[in-house]
């Protein structure tokens, strides 16, 4: 320990002074401040300064003493001093030997780095080669770890066999091999990775290449290489697939048959049974289909068998019926045989029950036929080439077609064409396209429904049902008597509910059993029944419940008694009673034919007291009827037979075999004719008025040509036209050819119309008559380009009497727009006036096509 002081003191000299005057200790051979290195030397360092650290923390004045411990001097050690200093010796002793521990240890880990070096790149060599060999063009390697990372892949495949190069592509499987390999391959793959199982397998690829799969694991991987073939191996390969396609083919066809119902047999080329289904042992009675084999039991007799094997030696095929006794019963097999080269194959059907119905079906459509052939409905059946095959008495008496050419089974459309050409069908404005569209019911399979409406009048009721072995069965019902029967009830019917709904007398019929069947509103409104009583077939005693305490005295008593009564004779029976409420109802019990029993009701509240009334103008109204009838002969007989003779006689003196007349007797005569002309048409008006209103003018409708019609009455005011220069424009190029009306009527019409023109056209005036077809309807317009009317005018133009417009050259009666208008409404038509003044007037009149009736009067 006294050797350590020399140390010491250097220790003691290297330490670089502090700012406090003490000093650092730093190691000899080391320039102040310099870091330790991690060698003896440095740890010794290290070691020093943790002791001289771990001083100053146990007792700081004993660091400072020896960091301040002088280099020469005596040597002085107290007992405290001492205790340090051991502690001093052990800490170097220490550091000593971890450093000479550490040396060691570096230099063992050089030389195991230097061996780990080698080793890594030995490995990183084979690795290369590895790499190198699996990089080849013709497999390519899966590797999957087994602790569920990544799978690694390795090597390639060749650019013909279709597998992708991208890494997630190739091992979505399903997009580069066909569907069954693809399934094959993720199947055996999910055996390997869980249970470690191998395998080998044949891959297809899309693009039809062949691949050579196999499926390894070891402890820490599973490995899936594809491998690609040589042309000889992809040849194997192909045979392999087809030969175990063929093998589970060749399987499925066995179990298909052997789970048939008909016997089938398979048999080698030495004719021998090489193997039968189950139905076929069933049939020979044998337990099982190899003991049939084995025993050799044939299902057919040998006399059976003989012909069909001839047969089927020369032509290969055979499909006969054999009967053979099986169970200790006689079926019929229809039998079908193929001979090959290395053996035969047959199968028998039972068709015993096919037989049966085959005879059955004849018996039924015997039956049917004379069934059919009984019917007054027509039915025709065509097959399925569209052939007539079976029609009954009743078809061809509806057509009316030769029994030879229905005989020959023509074709529908040959059918639909005859009867086209001998006009028992109605024209069509496409024939084909109709024809088509009938005949598409072959085509069809639910039935069909036509009308037919023929040119006799008749209507046919047509219904096509297509047949399930493609024919079609023509039902053609005659309706033509249903249809009118029918219409006329439905007419009937509708027109008595309406008749009685809308009648003011009150109507109820009850049934035997004495139920409300029907009643109208004005039996409810007179007795005033609810509602409720009405909702159902109510029972006439409700109803008297209901009324008895409305009339007084009641005759319901006598109306349930009439009703519900068994009496052997039924008299009809009439009466009268008053309401509570002042209202007197006459009634009457009327038995009907069917059992049923009606009640009416007429209010006469009003007519007892009115009657007086009712017959003091029946007979003023006689009264004035027979004095307009007689004011009509009167002036019939009595104004205008002296009006004829005057005219007779003023022509007469025009004539020159009468005498010779001076200018102004001939003036005087011209005046006279033209007017009792005039007096004579005023005459002619006021009484075609007068009969119009009289309500006695009919109508003589027949068809009315528009041309010649307005030529005639353009005829009858020609001379008076030019007269006064005035020009006629006709047009009637849009007017139909003709219409129903009364021509002398219309003809009366057009000329007071054009009268009425040219009496206020200007002098070199133009009249234009026109006519068109309205579409329901004719219309005429007769226009003048006078000066017009005024409103206040316009507003009397229809009044009789009235002269109109004061700016005509003549004034008349004014009854010639009455005429106008009384007779085109008594046509059913409407007059219409466009006038203004400055822009003429304009006359129009529709007329409807055909008149609905004769009007009582005209407004």
């Amino acid at each position: 320990m006294l050797g350590l002081r020399p140390l010491f003191g250097k220790v003691a000299e290297s330490t670089p002074a502090l700012p406090d005057g003490k000093r650092v200790p730093t190691v000899p051979g080391f320039a102040p401040g310099t870091p330790l290195r991690r060698n003896a030397l440095g740890f010794a360092g290290k070691a020093l300064s943790s002791t001289i650290a771990l001083t100053a923390f146990m007792d700081p004045a004993a660091a400072q003493a020896m960091v301040d411990l002088p280099v020469l001097g005596p040597l002085t050690i107290s007992p405290h001093g001492a205790l340090q200093f051991s502690i001093l010796a052990g800490v170097m002793g220490a550091a000593f030997l971890c450093a000479i521990g550490m040396i060691k240890l570096r230099a063992r880990s050089v030389a195991e780095n230097s061996e780990l070096k080698a080793r890594v790149a030995e490995l990183s060599s084979a690795l290369s080669r590895s790499e190198a060999l699996l990089n080849l063009k013709d497999q390519r390697v899966i590797v999957w770890p087994t602790d569920g990372g990544k799978p690694s892949i390795v090597g390639d495949l060749p650019a013909s066999s279709g597998a992708p190069l991208e890494r997630n592509t190739f091992l979505a499987f399903g997009r580069w091999l066909n569907t069954k390999s693809a399934a094959a391959l993720d199947h055996a793959l999910q055996a390997l990775r869980d249970s470690g199982r191998g395998f080998e397998m044949i891959a297809e690829t899309q693009s039809g290449a062949l691949l050579e799969v196999q499926g390894r694991r070891s402890a820490l991987h599973s490995v899936l290489r594809f491998s690609s073939l040589s042309a000889l191996q992809t040849d194997h390969a192909r045979l392999k697939l087809e030969v175990e396609q063929l093998r589970v083919d060749h399987e499925n066809l066995l179990r298909l048959a052997d789970q048939l119902e008909a016997p089938l047999w398979l048999r080698d080329q030495n004719g021998k049974l090489s193997w039968v289904n189950r139905a076929y042992a069933r049939a020979v009675e044998a337990a099982n289909p190899e003991t049939a084999v084995h025993e050799g039991r044939e299902l057919l007799p040998s006399a059976a068998r003989d012909p069909i094997a001839e047969k089927a030696r020369k032509g290969g095929t055979v499909k006969s019926p054999v009967s053979a006794v099986v169970g200790g019963e006689r079926k019929v097999y229809e039998v079908l045989a193929v001979t090959g080269p290395e053996g035969s194959a047959g199968i028998a059907n039972d068709a015993s029950e096919l037989e049966a119905l085959r005879r059955e079906f004849e018996s039924l459509a015997r039956s049917h036929a004379d069934t059919l052939d009984k019917l007054t409905t027509a039915v025709a059946t065509f097959d399925a080439d569209k052939k007539l095959k079976f029609y009954n008495q009743a078809f061809q008496q509806l057509w009316g077609l030769d029994t030879r050419f229905l005989d020959s089974q023509p074709e529908n459309a040959i059918f639909l064409d005859r009867l086209r050409s001998e006009g028992k069908l109605a024209e069509q404005p496409e024939w084909r396209r109709w024809k088509d569209q009938v005949l598409a019911v072959y085509r069809a399979v639910e039935p069909q429904e036509h009308w037919w409406h023929l040119p006799d009048g008749r209507t046919v009721r047509v219904i096509a049902n297509p047949q399930p072995k493609g024919g079609i069965t023509w039902v053609f019902e005659n309706l033509t008597e249903q249809i009118s029967l029918e219409s006329r009830y439905n007419s009937i019917v509708k027109v008595q509910s309406e008749t009685l709904d809308n009648l003011a007398e009150g109507v109820a019929v009850f049934g035997s059993d004495g139920r409300l069947r029907l009643s109208n509103p004005a039996f409810r409104r007179l007795w005033g029944i609810p509602d409720k009583f009405l909702d159902g077939d109510v029972h006439i005693a409700l109803l008297k419940t209901a009324c008895d305490s409305l009339a007084s005295p009641s005759p319901w008593g006598d109306f349930v008694a009439a009703a519900t009564g068994f009496d052997d004779e039924r008299r009809d029976s009439h009466g009268q009673t008053e309401l509570s409420n002042g209202t007197i109802l006459q009634y009457a019990v009327i038995y009907l034919p069917n059992g049923q029993t009606m009640l009416t009701f007429v209010d006469v509240t009003d007519s007892v007291n009115v009657e007086r009334a009712l017959k003091e103008k029946n007979e003023a109204l006689e009264k004035a009827d027979k004095l307009k009838n007689d004011f009509v002969q009167h002036v019939s007989y009595e104004l205008r037979s002296p009006l004829t003779n005057i005219i007779g006689f003023t022509e007469l003196l025009s004539l020159e075999t009468t005498g010779p007349l001076t200018p102004r007797q001939r003036e005087y005569v011209d005046h006279i004719g033209s007017s009792s002309s005039l007096l004579l048409t005023v005459v002619n008006d006021i009484l075609d008025l007068a009969t119009v209103d009289a309500g006695i003018m009919e109508l003589d409708v027949t068809e009315v040509k528009v041309a010649s019609t307005v030529e005639s009455a353009v005829g009858l005011v020609e001379k008076r036209l030019a007269e006064h220069n005035i020009s006629i424009d006709v047009d009637v190029a849009r007017a139909p050819a003709h219409f129903y009306a009364d021509e002398n009527r219309v003809r009366q019409i057009l000329y007071n119309l054009l009268s009425n023109a040219a009496n206020y056209a200007p002098e070199g005036g133009k009249v234009t008559v026109s006519a068109w077809d309205s579409g329901d309807g004719v219309v005429f317009r007769v226009h003048d380009n006078g000066p017009g009317m005024a409103p206040e005018v316009l507003r009397t133009i229809f009044k009789r009497f009235e002269s109109g417009n004061p700016g005509g050259r003549r004034r008349g009666a004014g009854l010639g727009l009455s005429i106008v208008k009384s007779f085109v409404e008594l046509h059913g038509g409407s007059v219409q006036i466009e006038t203004g003044e400055g822009r003429g007037t304009a006359v129009i009149c529709r007329f409807p096509m055909v008149p609905d009736g004769v009007r009582a009067a005209a407004e």
